[in-house]
């Protein structure tokens, strides 16, 4: 008799240590740390990275990104990316996650390979760069011909919940040797649906809520920043209560095979 399928593994999506801690607590099995999520997601600081490791006993995975915006980076950008690496490995990381693309779209092999065997013995995950190529089969042929270990993807649609029958796709051409992990909307209302339609065993979200600063004194009409957000005084941070719910949910599931 084989033994049973374990629940799916939910790793939660933070740019905070307070947020990182949120999700130890509330039952994550792992943490991705970014900076600036407001913009997609960011590399975050050493500092940040050495607190979170300091206050984790979870595998802690650090995303490798210079800048907001598409994946086609410049020698420089790359050079900063191969550093980050480094410094995160220093820290304690246990993995990265990162993409690379060529001007047509498609995986840059060369500059990929490097920076999977910099990283390693870490684990390395592509991410939703993945969902900006033009061939999601033949990207997925790269990536398992690079040894990548995960793969990040909302099946190139907005969401994952739209992207589910080519994220089942890929996990069956996969065929075990990398994992293919949802990431991309997924809330309460649509993780039974997706683990259901996609068989995945590992789900990636970021389940947050806005906090209010605690700051008495307010000038609301001086925005910090280029992106307008409601006020400059509240903040997005991970819920423990929206993390304990989702797996809560999902580990209500049957295996799919």
């Amino acid at each position: 008799m084989a033994p049973p399928t374990p629940p799916p593994m939910l790793e939660v999506c933070v740019d905070s240590v307070a947020s990182a801690v949120t999700a130890q607590a509330a039952g994550a099995h792992r943490v991705e740390l970014c900076d600036n999520l407001v913009e997609g997601g960011t590399t975050p600081s050493a500092g940040m990275i050495k607190a979170c490791r300091a206050h984790l006993t979870i595998p802690l995975h650090v995303l490798i990104r210079p800048r907001r915006g598409d994946f086609l980076y410049s020698d420089l950008e790359y050079d900063v990316m191969r550093q980050d690496i480094e410094v995160a490995r220093q820290l304690g990381a246990d993995g990265v996650v990162t993409g690379i693309l060529l001007p047509d779209g498609y995986i840059d092999k060369a500059r990929t390979h490097a920076l999977v065997q910099k990283a390693r013995p870490m684990s390395v995950t592509f991410h939703r760069a993945f969902d900006l190529t033009p061939d999601p089969l033949h990207a997925l042929a790269d990536l398992l011909e690079l040894e990548v270990d995960r793969l990040l993807t909302s099946g190139q649609r907005p969401t994952a919940a739209d992207g589910a029958e080519l994220i089942r796709q890929l996990r069956v051409a996969a065929r075990g040797k990398m994992a293919i992990m949802p990431g991309g909307g997924i809330n309460e209302e649509n993780i039974t649906a997706l683990i259901k339609a996609t068989g995945a065993s590992e789900f990636h979200a970021s389940a947050r809520q806005l906090v209010a600063s605690g700051m008495e004194f307010k000038r609301e009409t001086v925005p910090m920043g280029g992106t307008l957000l409601p006020t400059e005084y509240a903040f997005m941070a991970a819920s423990g209560h929206r993390i304990q719910t989702l797996l809560r949910l999902a580990q209500s599931q049957e295996p799919v095979e």
